[in-house]
C-alpha cells in the first residue's frame, strides 16, 4: 500500500471519517451537507447559493459517470447546467480558490479527480 492508499481519519464533532491522505472521503455514502460545511468552515470558506450549485453538480456528474470530473469538464458541465455565470475558470477559482476540481470535489465527499495535480 503507497503513501497515497494509507487510510487516515477525519475527527469531527460525533463523527470519524475515513479519508486518504489528501482528505478525500473514502466512503462517499459518508458525506452529508454538514461535512461539506465543516470542510469548508475549516478552509475559511462560507459556503453560498453558486458553491452549493456545484457542489451538487458534481455530486450528481459522479453519480452518473463514476468519476469525479477534472478542471475543463468541471467548466462544461457548469456551462451546460449552472449557466456561463458560473461556468468559467475565474469564477470558480473564487468560489474554491485551492484548486476547483479538486477543492469542490473533497468538499462533495468524492474521489480526487485523476487528471489534476
Amino acid at each position: 500500500m503507497s503513501a497515497a492508499d494509507e487510510v487516515h481519519w477525519l475527527e469531527l464533532p460525533g463523527r470519524r471519517l475515513e479519508v486518504d491522505a489528501r482528505g478525500y472521503l473514502l466512503d462517499p455514502a459518508d458525506w452529508d451537507e454538514a461535512l461539506a460545511t465543516e470542510l469548508a468552515r475549516r478552509d475559511g470558506i462560507e459556503l453560498g447559493a453558486e458553491h452549493w450549485q456545484v457542489i451538487h453538480l458534481l455530486r450528481s456528474y459522479h453519480e452518473r459517470h463514476g468519476r469525479s470530473p477534472a478542471m475543463r469538464l468541471l467548466v462544461k458541465e457548469a456551462a451546460q447546467a449552472l449557466g456561463t455565470g458560473v461556468a468559467n475558470s475565474r469564477v470558480l477559482y473564487r468560489l474554491f480558490p485551492q484548486g476547483p476540481a479538486k477543492q469542490a470535489a473533497r468538499y462533495a465527499g468524492l474521489p480526487r479527480p485523476t487528471s489534476c495535480i
